[in-house]
């Protein structure tokens, strides 16, 4: 049979607050088993204690109260244990992203690894299929992979050969403004019946500074800090938009629109 106990009790047991054990009852998280109508003590049964101590547990693990609401309320084992593994999931993602930005850092305070050859290269206009939207800068890398999926997938069993990797423009407003316009590309040998988001295009060409980027895509920042190193102490960045070629070996080509002068 439950015991009453007092809110300071209860968190003692369960080492939460009585803020926080205030703040779940508002949210119908963790509701006493009984409140004085006269002076609005919180009671709590020791039989809630180990669901006060899941609570906190999940707090530990940064999962939103909606999920722990959810899976207090499961109606059983498997839905309940479904909530759990989602959020786990997530976590081990971005435990993983947290790896990767640490690496990142380490590379960027240490200086590691040689600096990428740079080559000027005439960029020719290309026919292009293509899907053109407004994206956040945090979003692009998702975006881009459904854009290329839903273009391939147009692509699939025609008779119009590609001509070049995927390819993509991201324009200033992009990096200056943390969102702007992204065209996800394929260079295409003719135009192709269109449907939904995706269009025919022609891709314009420009003088560009090109670097070939060889190392996780995490770490695409560095040949960006090398190139832009390369092309401000020439002098000969221009304005246009920045373009970059996902070739099939995973290396990245990125090309930086410049002057025509042939670099040294």
């Amino acid at each position: 049979m439950s015991t009453l106990v007092t809110i300071g009790d209860f968190s003692r047991m369960t080492y939460l607050t009585v803020k926080a054990l205030r703040h779940y009852h508002d949210i119908g998280l963790l509701e006493p088993a009984s409140v004085d109508a006269d002076n609005g003590y919180r009671l709590y049964g020791t039989d809630q204690v180990a669901v006060a101590q899941s609570i906190r547990r999940f707090r530990e693990l940064d999962m939103p109260t909606d999920d722990i609401r959810a899976v207090l309320a499961a109606g059983s084992e498997s839905e309940r244990n479904a909530v759990i593994v989602a959020h786990l999931d997530r976590m081990e993602g971005r435990l993983e992203q947290t790896r990767r930005t640490i690496g990142g850092l380490r590379m960027l305070l240490e200086n590691h690894g040689p600096a990428p050859a740079v080559e000027h290269r005439a960029l020719a206009p290309a026919l292009a299929l293509a899907i053109r939207e407004h994206v956040r800068f945090k979003d692009a890398a998702g975006w881009c992979d459904r854009a290329y999926s839903e273009i391939h997938a147009l692509l699939h069993g025609g008779d119009v050969a590609t001509t070049g990797s995927d390819g993509a423009l991201y324009t200033q407003a992009f990096f200056e403004e943390g969102e702007g316009e992204v065209t996800a590309f394929v260079a295409v040998d003719g135009d192709v019946p269109t449907n939904g988001r995706v269009a025919n295009v022609e891709i314009p060409g420009f003088d560009a500074a090109v670097a070939v980027h060889t190392g996780s895509f995490d770490d695409l920042d560095h040949t960006y800090r090398w190139l832009g190193t390369r092309v401000a102490e020439l002098g000969i960045g221009v304005e246009g938009p920045m373009r970059e070629h996902y070739l099939d070996d995973g290396t990245i080509e990125v090309c930086w629109p410049v002057s025509p002068p042939i670099l040294e």
